[in-house]
């Protein structure tokens, strides 16, 4: 009996000291299981406010529109006024070209324009130089007609006096001749016969005249004519001074594009930013065309390459966070401008061709421009090519 009090006390004593230990172990356990529920608390706050509204992809660089500069002449480089990476403004000279050659073509193209400025004024006062006597011309003519007609008109009329005149005379001779010698005196008839030679001879001068007069009238009309040719000739002066004016036109032209080729001769930065890719030297003879170098611009984008699974929610005009790898810590804003209507490989120099050989399913990147609200600071070097890491909230 006493054996078996002593280990009732002794499995009592047992589980007395047991307690406290299994109660620390429960708090032990509960105290862990808080910590795991705000860590999962928190861990699902941070994915949810940092991880599931945002897309991102490491497959994303630095964009421009990388300006590169050929000159628009051929010539002698006389001058290069920058350097490699160096800045430059919109409308700083960068290449100087020999301008000798292109002077002296403008000098000529000026004499030119001269010569062919006095022909068109020459051209210009015959015509008006036709058209004031033209119409005086005419009005004469015509009055030349008039007169001819009437000189004529009057011959003819002195002409049927005339005739008139001899054909009585000639009548008085024959009727004197016929009478008697008693009757009529030889001195009246030798008067007779005289008046009858003068009428003749009147008559004779008066066919002359008739003749005369007819001959004024055809000049005359020959007169009118030509002056009524006068619109012609105004026509054909009139085309001469069209050619002479097309003329000056085009040696103007000439004028201007020398001076544009003399222009030329300064090769001037377009728009503002750094020099790259540097390849003229002074001495050197360029080509119209020719590489000289490359002007990258401030004004940048970022192109970034996301899968297509992640396209789900994207829209353009979502805000985006750009972290340069460059620049630990530094973010950028943004949004996004556009989604390309394709898939890079679409655009590659060799698209895929699934429709030939074993398919294999590869989930596709599409890129995405994304343009930034403000401006880099140019003292940063956020260069195109450089990578970045984009983040864009689509929820």
């Amino acid at each position: 009996m006493e054996q078996g009090n002593n280990e009732r006390a002794e499995n009592g004593k047992a589980v007395s000291a047991e307690e406290p230990r299994n109660e620390r172990s429960k708090w032990g356990f509960r105290v862990l299981l808080l910590m795991l529920a705000v860590a999962g608390a928190v861990g699902g706050h941070y994915y949810y406010k940092n991880v599931w509204p945002y897309v991102t992809t490491d497959n994303a660089f630095v964009d421009a529109s990388v300006v590169r500069l050929s000159p628009q002449v051929s010539g002698q480089v006389l001058k290069v006024n920058v350097n490699d990476n160096q800045p430059v403004k919109a409308g700083d000279v960068l290449v100087e070209i020999d301008p000798k050659p292109f002077n002296i073509k403008l000098s000529a193209d000026r004499a030119a324009l001269e010569l062919a400025e006095t022909r068109f004024k020459g051209a210009q006062v015959t015509v008006d130089l036709i058209q004031a006597t033209t119409a005086a011309t005419l009005e004469q003519a015509k009055a030349n007609v008039d007169a001819a007609k009437a000189g004529a008109e009057q011959a003819r009329a002195e002409i049927s006096a005339a005739e008139a005149e001899a054909q009585r005379t000639e009548k008085d001779v024959r009727r004197y001749e016929t009478l008697e010698q008693t009757a009529i005196s030889i001195q009246k008839l030798d008067l007779a016969r005289v008046g009858a030679e003068v009428a003749q001879a009147h008559l004779t001068e008066a066919r002359k005249q008739i003749v005369a007069a007819d001959a004024r009238v055809a000049a005359a009309i020959g007169s009118l004519a030509a002056a009524k040719t006068g619109p012609q000739q105004v026509a054909v002066s009139q085309s001469q001074v069209e050619q002479a004016a097309a003329a000056v036109d085009q040696v103007k032209a000439a004028v201007a594009g020398s001076e544009l080729n003399l222009s030329y001769t300064q090769v001037l930065s377009p728009v503002s930013g750094r020099v790259t890719r540097k390849s003229v030297r002074v001495g050197e003879t360029v080509q119209a065309g020719q590489a000289l170098m490359a002007i990258v611009p401030y004004d940048i984008w970022v192109i970034a390459n996301f899968k297509e699974t992640q396209l789900t929610r994207m829209r353009p005009g979502q805000p985006v966070e750009v972290w340069v790898d460059a620049y630990p810590g530094m973010m950028l804003k943004g949004h996004i401008d556009s989604i390309q209507e394709g898939t890079g490989a679409r655009f590659s120099l060799l698209p895929p061709e699934n429709a030939t050989g074993n398919y294999v399913k590869v989930v596709q990147r599409v890129p995405v421009k994304i343009v930034l609200d403000e401006r880099p600071d140019p003292a940063l070097n956020i260069a195109p090519g450089m990578s970045v890491v984009p983040k864009i909230k689509i929820r």
